[in-house]
C-alpha cells in the first residue's frame, strides 16, 4: 500500500503571538512621538494653551498648508494619471526606460530641486514656486500606482467596450477608469501629505505653513508649548489625510485576472509628445536642477571654496547613519509586515494599519516630540547618535512597512508549510524558504528607507550631535546664507548618495516585472 503523504500542519498560534507581541511593540515605538506631544498637551494649562491654538496666526498657517497640500494632489493627480496611461497603454520606444525616468524623482530631496531652480529663477518664490516644485518631485505617487493598476486591468474589456461601439478614449473612461480611479486617488493623497509636511521647499520658497511656524517656534525663545501645540494641529491634519487615503484604497476592486498581452496601442506620430510628457517632471525635477548645480560647483568660487575633507566627511556621515536607518526600520517593520501577510486577523489589519497611519508624522514633529522626550527622560541622550537614528528610523518604518509585505506576499506560505511538515522549527523554516525569496523585495525596502533616512531635513536640523554634519545640513548652512556656489557641491552630492541606491532599485525589479517595480517602489516610496 501507499503511504499516506505527510499531513502539512499550520503555524502554530504561538507564532502569531509572538509576531502579534513584537509588532504592537513596532506600533508602540511608533506612536510614540505623537502620545508624547498629546500628553504634554493635556497636561498643559487650558487656559494658556487655548489663546495659543486660537491664534489668528495658527488658522492663517493651517490653511496656507491644506491649500497646498490640495493644490499639490489635484495637479499630481492630473499628470501622474496622464503619464501612467501613456506609459501603459502606448507602444513607446524604450518603454521601461521611460518607466523608470518617471520614478526618479522620488530619489530627488524636494529642496535640492527648489535650491537648483532659485539659481536660475531667484524670484520663483511664494505659494505658486512652492506648488511647483512639490508637484514636479511629487508625480511618481501616483504615475507608479496607476501604471501598475492599468497594466493589471483585463485588456478584454477595453475591447469589449470598443466592439459595442465606443471609441478608444470612451472605452477608457467609462471601463478602465472606474478601476484605476481609487490608485490615482490614493496617490494623490499621498502627495498632499508630501505637501503638507514639507519644511524645505516651503522655507526656501518664503511660504508660511505649519511647518515653517513650528520651526519658527521653536527658534524664538524655544516657545516648546506653541511648538508642540502647533505639532498636533499639524499631525491631526495629515492623520486626517492618511485615513481618507485608506478608506479610497481600501474601496479599490482589484482586478483578479490579466490578460496574457495587455492592451498597447501603436502611438504612430504621437510618440514624440507622449514621451515628451513623461519625461517632463524627471527633467524639471532632475535636469534643470542639476544643471545649475554642477555649472556653479565648476565655478571658479566654488573650486577655491570646497574643502574635500569636510565634503567626504559630511557624505560618509550621512550613508552610515542612513544606512543604520534602514536597517532598524526593516526590523521595526518585519513582524508587523509578517503578521499582515502570513496571519491575517483583525489584530495584524489594526497593527498594519496603525504602522501606516504613522506615515502621517511629519519629520518636523518627530525632531520636535524626541527633543522633548530626550530632554526630560534622557538628558544626556539630547542631540546623540542613537536618538537621531532613532528618529529617522521612526519616520521610514511606515514606508518599510508596504515593502516588505509585498516581498513576502511574493512567497507562497504553502513553502513554510512543507519545511514544517518535514519537521524543521518554525525559524528555521522560515530562514530555509520565505527569507531567501523574498531578501532582494527586503533589501529594496531596505535601500528606499536609507534613501528616506537620508534626505530627511527638519528631523537632522533638530536632532544632529554638535558638530556632526551630514550633506542635508551642510546644505542647508549654506543656502541659509546664500553662498550658493559654496553648496552646490554638497547638493550634487546628495543627489548621488539618494539617486544612485533608487536606480538599482529600479533596475533590479524592472528587469523581472515592471509593474512589480511600480508597485514596490509606491508601497516604498520615500
Amino acid at each position: 500500500m501507499l503511504a499516506a503523504p505527510p499531513r502539512v500542519r499550520r503555524p502554530e498560534r504561538g507564532g502569531a503571538r509572538a509576531l502579534a507581541l513584537a509588532g504592537a511593540v513596532s506600533v508602540a515605538l511608533l506612536a510614540g512621538p505623537v502620545v508624547y506631544l498629546v500628553v504634554r498637551a493635556v497636561g498643559a494649562d487650558p487656559a494658556a494653551a487655548l489663546p495659543l491654538v486660537l491664534r489668528p496666526r495658527t488658522g492663517e498657517l493651517l490653511v496656507t498648508s491644506l491649500a497646498l497640500a490640495l493644490a499639490v494632489a489635484l495637479a499630481v493627480g492630473a499628470l501622474g494619471t496622464l503619464q501612467a496611461a501613456l506609459l501603459a497603454r502606448l507602444r513607446l520606444p524604450g518603454a521601461r526606460t521611460l518607466l523608470t525616468l518617471a520614478a526618479l524623482p522620488l530619489a530627488m530631496p524636494s529642496y535640492v530641486a527648489a535650491f537648483g531652480w532659485l539659481g536660475i529663477v531667484p524670484s520663483m518664490q511664494g505659494f505658486w514656486g512652492a506648488w511647483l516644485q512639490l508637484t514636479i518631485v511629487s508625480t511618481p505617487y501616483v504615475t507608479l500606482p496607476v501604471y501598475a493598476a492599468l497594466r493589471s486591468t483585463p485588456a478584454g474589456l477595453e475591447i469589449a467596450a470598443r466592439s459595442l461601439g465606443r471609441t478608444q478614449l470612451s472605452a477608457m473612461l467609462q471601463v478602465t477608469w472606474p478601476i484605476v480611479r481609487p490608485a490615482a486617488t490614493a496617490g494623490a493623497l499621498l502627495a498632499g501629505l508630501y505637501a503638507l509636511a514639507d519644511f524645505g521647499v516651503v522655507s526656501l520658497m518664503r511660504v508660511e505653513t505649519l511647518s515653517t511656524g513650528i520651526a519658527r517656534a521653536m527658534g524664538a525663545g524655544f516657545d516648546r508649548s506653541y511648538a508642540a501645540l502647533l505639532g498636533l494641529v499639524l499631525v491631526v491634519a495629515a492623520v486626517a489625510l492618511v485615513l481618507l487615503e485608506q478608506r479610497v484604497r481600501r474601496a479599490a476592486v482589484p482586478a483578479r485576472l490579466r490578460s496574457a498581452a495587455p492592451l498597447r496601442l501603436e502611438a504612430g506620430g504621437w510618440a514624440p509628445l507622449a514621451m515628451a510628457a513623461v519625461v517632463v517632471t524627471p527633467v524639471l525635477a532632475i535636469g534643470v536642477p542639476v544643471g545649475v548645480l554642477l555649472a556653479r560647483a565648476a565655478s571658479a568660487d566654488a573650486v577655491a571654496a570646497l574643502d574635500w575633507p569636510e565634503l567626504l566627511g559630511a557624505a560618509g556621515t550621512s550613508v552610515a547613519l542612513a544606512s543604520a536607518a534602514g536597517l532598524l526600520a526593516i526590523a521595526l517593520a518585519a513582524p508587523v509586515a509578517l503578521l499582515a501577510a502570513r496571519h491575517p486577523s483583525p489584530l495584524s489589519r489594526a497593527l498594519e494599519g496603525a504602522a501606516t497611519i504613522a506615515h502621517s508624522l511629519p519629520g518636523i514633529v518627530v525632531g520636535l516630540s524626541l527633543v522633548f522626550l530626550s530632554l526630560s527622560l534622557v538628558p544626556w541622550a539630547y542631540q546623540s547618535v542613537g536618538v537621531l537614528i532613532a528618529a529617522y528610523a521612526l519616520l521610514a518604518t511606515p514606508r518599510a512597512v508596504g515593502g516588505v509585505r509585498a516581498a513576502l506576499e511574493r512567497v507562497p506560505a504553502r513553502y513554510e508549510l512543507l519545511a514544517r511538515a518535514l519537521g524543521r522549527p518554525r525559524l528555521r523554516a522560515l530562514a530555509a524558504t520565505t527569507a531567501p525569496l523574498a531578501a532582494p523585495g527586503i533589501a529594496v525596502a531596505a535601500l528606499l528607507a536609507a534613501v528616506a533616512a537620508l534626505k530627511e531635513l527638519p528631523a537632522t536640523l533638530l536632532l544632529r550631535p554638535t558638530g556632526v554634519d551630514t550633506l542635508a545640513t551642510a546644505l542647508w548652512a549654506r543656502t541659509d546664507i546664500s553662498e550658493y556656489a559654496a553648496a552646490a557641491p554638497y547638493a550634487l552630492a546628495l543627489v548621488a548618495c539618494a539617486a544612485v541606491p533608487a536606480m538599482l532599485v529600479l533596475a533590479a525589479t524592472g528587469e523581472r516585472d515592471p509593474a512589480h517595480a511600480a508597485e514596490i517602489t509606491e508601497r516604498s516610496a520615500p
